[in-house]
């Protein structure tokens, strides 16, 4: 009769990260989804997605061009949550409560 032995739980979580390297899978949690882009509030570090091929909406702007988050927790994300955009289009530390 054959026998089944169930493999250790290391030996299926080295598995699960080998498929994921290998079909090049990003644990990463995207900031919008799919025909989504990332828009930031004007004056605060709210910041929402709107959908592609559309104008952000009343009260939010475009990112300057290469700092856009991409990822949640990443290098542009952080930076966002700490700076605003004015009405100027002029980019500045926020202050406590924006």
């Amino acid at each position: 009769m054959l026998r089944i032995r169930p493999l250790p739980l290391a030996a299926l979580v080295a598995t699960a990260l080998a498929a994921v390297t290998l079909t090049g899978c990003s644990m990463d949690e995207a900031v919008c989804g799919g025909g989504e882009y990332p828009v930031q509030a004007v004056g605060s570090t709210g910041s929402a997605c709107a959908p592609k091929g559309e104008d952000p909406p009343k009260g939010y702007v475009r990112y300057p061009e290469g700092k856009v988050p991409k990822t949640v927790d990443d290098k542009w994300e952080r930076y966002w949550n700490t700076h605003v955009i004015d009405e100027n289009g002029t980019v500045r530390k926020a202050e406590e409560g924006e």
